[in-house]
């Protein structure tokens, strides 16, 4: 099996990067998605609330990912994309909040679900995959 950090010959490869991982790049697509569709439509009253917490749990997402992709032990790692998934859950909790509070539509509504769930997929695909390179130091 590959090395996330190194080509097939075992050479470092300086075009890998967190940002060529499936999770991260499906994480960027909800928080793009957020900022792009769904932000936009929130009353003023909610710039200090849904907004900002919105804002953070977004870039939370794709930072952790980013964060645990750096760090030298595979056990670090895994804590940062756990922290990730922990924020794309409540990226979920907040798209629901807005249709409930009807900030958005349902078909934005079914299109941040159809996002975020692509992200935790792809993101627990990733830790599994983490978690079998661990094993396999031992």
């Amino acid at each position: 099996m590959e090395n996330v950090f190194e080509d097939s010959q075992g050479v470092y490869n300086k075009n890998r990067d967190f940002t060529s991982l499936f999770c991260w790049q499906d994480a960027r697509k909800v928080k793009l998605f957020f900022y792009n569709k769904i932000l936009p439509l929130l009353p003023n009253e909610e710039k200090f609330n849904l907004d900002i917490q919105l804002r953070k749990t977004l870039c939370s997402s794709t930072a952790n990912i980013a964060e645990g992709y750096g760090r030298y032990h595979y056990q670090e790692g895994l804590q940062f994309y756990r922290i990730s998934k922990g924020s794309t859950y409540e990226s979920k909790d907040h798209l629901i909040s807005c249709f409930d509070l009807g900030y958005i539509n349902n078909d934005f509504y079914n299109e941040g679900l159809e996002l975020i769930e692509k992200a935790k997929i792809s993101l627990n695909g990733y830790i599994k995959f983490v978690k079998t390179q661990k094993k396999g130091l031992k």
